[in-house]
């Protein structure tokens, strides 16, 4: 608020006066003509400020008023220095003359400085570093003496802060060289055409096994939490080379691809045929016992009405069985007698020859 403002204020000023050192004694500026009151006497000010306050102290507080101002903003400095804010993400390492002494969680702390500081690494990002991209890094010798450019990215995060501060001097280097020595190690122990075609996945868990196992036993305080191999070329000069290689083994692939196809369809209709066959068998074995089921049980009924009237059922068998036989036949039997009479016999020759020539073809 103005120190001339209305309400609440009335024409006090900062120092208990009249606006522009009116009230409260002492001298008085004159309004310049045309202008508003004029400002107070900064000096004037000071001085009677210092009068009042010898005033309050003892005899020799100007003295003390130093002493006691010097601690005043030496404590703010400290509390100033001493209060730590460790984010969600960080972990405060607190180091006491340069040594560690305690881990601080995330929240508000305090850490007497400068007798203790304070660092506060990020655990919870993830930092990428990549490798091989630039001139011949990433050029490595294969087991099958080929030279291959192999660039990859390497992705970890702070799993323990003390260590991660305190057991490696450069850390990001350190995983650097960890990581470049175990992908070489794994590439000198594998085929280019793997590397360049199917076996990324395979060299990728490797690496990132052999590395987390070294920075371990270094006590790293990291984690690598993935490796990524980037895009495998040759050297430019034998690029043809590798790439007929290539080509002929994944024509390679689609024969096998073909060859699968055809033994799986083979297969299909073979076992399509074998049911078949057992459908057929199992429905002609219930056809044969049904029909001899039916013989069985013919046979008995007419064995129990031959028991009953032997003559009669003879004479039925007869017929029966020689209407079967005779009605398969092209003969005509004529009983000799009146019936007969006036039939010209006839010998079918153009009916025997046919026959005959059936029999020889």
């Amino acid at each position: 608020m103005p120190w001339n403002s209305e309400g609440g204020g009335g024409n006090q000023g900062p120092w208990g006066q009249g606006p522009w050192g009116q009230g409260g004694g002492g001298p008085r500026r004159p309004n310049p003509p045309g202008r508003g009151p004029t400002p107070p006497d900064l000096d004037d000010l000071i001085r009677k400020s210092q009068d009042r306050l010898k005033q309050v102290l003892p005899r020799g507080g100007g003295a003390g008023l130093g002493w006691l101002l010097a601690v005043a903003f030496v404590a703010i400095v400290v509390a100033y220095n001493s209060v730590y804010q460790v984010q969600p993400d960080e972990r405060g390492v607190v180091l006491r003359f340069g040594t560690f002494n305690r881990v601080a969680e995330p929240g508000l702390h305090f850490a007497l400085w400068p007798v203790e500081t304070m660092e506060k690494p990020r655990v919870g990002a993830v930092r990428q570093i990549n490798i091989g991209n630039e001139g011949n890094e990433g050029q490595m010798l294969t087991s099958d003496k080929n030279i291959i450019g192999v660039p990859f990215s390497v992705f970890w995060r702070i799993n323990d802060a003390k260590n991660y501060l305190f057991n490696v001097a450069d850390q990001e280097r350190t995983i650097r060289s960890v990581a470049q020595s175990a992908m070489r190690e794994v590439v000198g122990q594998t085929r280019a055409q793997g590397i360049l075609t199917t076996g990324k996945n395979a060299v990728e868990a490797q690496v990132m096994e052999i590395t987390q196992k070294l920075l371990d036993e270094y006590g790293a305080g990291v984690t690598i939490t993935s490796v990524n191999l980037g895009d495998v070329q040759p050297p430019r000069e034998v690029a043809d080379a590798f790439a007929e290689v290539v080509r002929a083994g994944q024509n390679q692939q689609q024969l096998i691809n073909e060859a699968e196809q055809y033994r799986n369809q083979q297969l299909r209709l073979a076992d399509g045929e074998a049911a078949k066959l057992i459908e057929d068998a199992n429905a002609y074995k219930s056809a044969t016992v049904s029909q001899a089921e039916g013989e069985a049980a013919r046979f008995l009924s007419v064995y129990e009405q031959y028991e009953k009237a032997q003559g009669v059922t003879r004479e039925r068998i007869f017929l029966e069985t020689m209407e079967q036989i005779l009605g398969q036949t092209n003969k005509v039997i004529m009983e000799q007698g009146g019936g007969g009479t006036g039939v010209v016999p006839y010998l079918p020759l153009p009916e025997l020859k046919a026959r005959q020539g059936d029999q020889q073809n």
